[in-house]
């Protein structure tokens, strides 16, 4: 459930905080106070879409954030784990903050997650329902996911298994069909990539093989250069038949240093310093001879460098910038090759496939399709139950299945569409063409009342869903709304006295201008101011004795309705 709720910089709410607590809430107030403001708060809280038009005038930012109570074991708790969010004490923080420059950001209990993230876990928290949902009874192409959302528990394996097989035939069929279509340019693609494979198979690629090829090369390039000055040092340093080289002259005083070296800490310095310097030289003349003794100039070596040198070139300028960019394209394209060699092979074995696949696809669909139908049966019946609470008893809802001619849709095999009977002896006519503003309103509470018992959302939100309707049917629709509170927190923004009367909580929002600037407040009411704000809504602008004393009748039986 939402337990608190933060906004600022939203719309024309500078700063609100409010708490809410579990049971059925009311927001109610003026026309343009910020009562539907709020709900756009948590509506963007749950993941809806965010505009720089929300920032409050002169502001830089809006700032919203929401704690919800969960469920340890709910739906939410499992999208956060897969998500990787700690939710330990089974709170959730969502925060959201817009800013003028047009970033949008999203948080999670504290970490930073996408739109799509926050609206695929908002979605299990917050159920927001209003006027749009009416849009989508208005919507036959919608009525089908308004079944399934029914059928939910009972088709989700099977939903499930027909989008992953759904899946796979498309890929298959458009594997097929481009491969007919596209016969000439499949062709010259299989040459290519055959040419492309045999002539980095045949050029045996390793990595660090040009580094290592050039430091040869250029050894060879340089072979004089290097053989003259390997050649000068060593004469410099090692004796020779008529000279005494360095390596010897240097030994020659490391010898006569030694009487003295411990005479005195200085002297024993120099010669250490000396003997150090002796035996470095001594092994500068060993490596030095070595390298001379390995010195050889062979100029056919020299240009089969080249040439390699050449290939390798080449290669990384058809395939890639090194040795290893190469051999990963040529990973890639021998996959491809692989592939396309064995459909090239079975291109019959391919055509098979597609109706096999799409054999499976039509049994699974009509499993699902069953489902639905019994499904549709079932919540045909617990509609008219529901309408017939609503004072709609002699309405007549069905769920009708219109034919599909076999195709295979994304969905299933189904096209769903709801209609209705609302007076006897008229004809059964779609939903979407001759329910009234009040039907629709209550055709959906019924469908939010069923709906709530398995949903697991801990938040239910109605944005005056009790547009077009008045009286006994205002009392009935009161009555719905409090009964879901039983299964979840329930907001609701009304202009009905019977609908605010039911609740468990009451707040009243209004506006006032300081300084030229409109402010938002909100007020948990008394049960004084209650009785007084239930007398402003039946008799408008003035509030007289009668109008009290009916508020207070109102508010004695829904106390006595909700204590049944």
């Amino acid at each position: 459930m939402l337990q608190e709720l933060s906004i600022t910089n939203f719309a024309i709410i500078e700063h609100l905080d409010i708490a809410f607590e579990n049971g059925m809430t009311v927001l109610t107030g003026e026309t343009g106070a910020g009562k539907s403001i709020i709900i756009d708060a948590v509506g963007l809280l749950a993941g809806g879409r965010g505009s720089q038009e929300f920032i409050r005038t002169g502001a830089d930012k809006a700032v919203l954030q929401g704690m919800f109570i969960l469920p340890a074991d709910g739906v939410t708790a499992k999208m956060l784990d897969e998500a990787g969010i700690d939710h330990a004490d089974n709170t959730v923080i969502l925060q959201r903050e817009i800013a003028k420059s047009g970033r949008n950001t999203c948080r999670i209990n504290g970490m930073l997650v996408n739109t799509t993230t926050l609206k695929r876990i908002g979605e299990t928290i917050v159920d927001i329902h209003g006027q749009n949902e009416h849009q989508e009874l208005m919507q036959p192409d919608k009525h089908l996911g308004l079944l399934d959302e029914f059928a939910a528990p009972k088709i989700r394996k099977l939903k499930s298994q027909y989008s992953q097989q759904y899946h796979a035939y498309q890929q298959l069929n458009q594997e097929l069909r481009q491969k007919n279509a596209n016969e000439k340019e499949w062709a010259q693609r299989l040459d290519m990539l055959n040419f492309q494979v045999e002539e980095i198979s045949a050029a045996q690629v390793k990595v660090g093989e040009e580094a290592d090829l050039t430091a040869e090369r250029d050894r060879l390039d340089n072979y004089q250069t290097i053989n003259q000055a390997l050649q000068q040092s060593y004469t410099l340093l090692a004796a020779g038949e008529e000279t005494q080289g360095a390596v010897d002259m240097v030994g020659t005083a490391m010898n006569a240093l030694e009487p003295i070296a411990n005479l005195d800490p200085a002297f024993n310095e120099i010669t250490m310093n000396v003997k150090n310097a002796f035996y470095g030289l001594q092994d500068a003349a060993g490596q030095i001879s070595n390298q001379l003794d390995l010195q050889e100039f062979d100029e056919g070596r020299l240009d089969e460098i080249e040439q390699r040198l050449e290939v390798l070139s080449q290669l990384k300028r058809k395939y890639g910038d090194s040795e290893q960019q190469i051999l990963d394209y040529y990973k890639k394209i021998s996959a491809e090759l692989a592939k396309m060699t064995d459909s090239e092979e079975n291109s019959e074995g391919l055509s098979q496939r597609v109706a096999e696949q799409k054999a499976a696809l039509q049994k699974t669909g009509e499993a699902l399709s069953d489902k639905r139908r019994a499904a549709a049966k079932s919540l045909q019946r617990q509609i008219h139950q529901e309408l017939k609470d609503l004072y709609m008893d002699k309405a007549v809802f069905e769920v009708r299945f219109k034919p599909t001619n076999g195709q295979l849709f994304r969905s299933g095999l189904d096209s769903v569409e709801f209609y209705i009977q609302t007076n006897p002896g008229e004809k059964m006519r779609p939903l979407a063409k001759i329910a009234s503003g009040g039907e629709l309103s209550r055709m959906m509470l019924a469908l939010k009342t069923i709906f709530s018992e398995s949903q697991g959302i801990t938040s239910i939100i109605f944005d005056e869903v009790d547009t077009g309707v008045s009286g006994r049917v205002a009392q009935a629709i009161a009555e719905k709304i409090s009964g879901i509170a039983h299964f979840s927190q329930v907001l609701c923004i009304t202009h009905l006295p019977q609908v605010a009367a039911m609740s468990d909580h009451h707040y009243f929002i209004a506006k006032k201008i300081t300084g030229n600037r409109t402010k938002t407040s909100v007020t948990k009411l008394t049960a004084h101011a209650r009785v007084e704000e239930l007398a402003r809504m039946l008799a408008g602008t003035k509030v007289t004795k009668l109008s009290l004393e009916h508020a207070e009748e109102l508010l004695r039986l829904a106390g006595e309705e909700k204590a049944e």
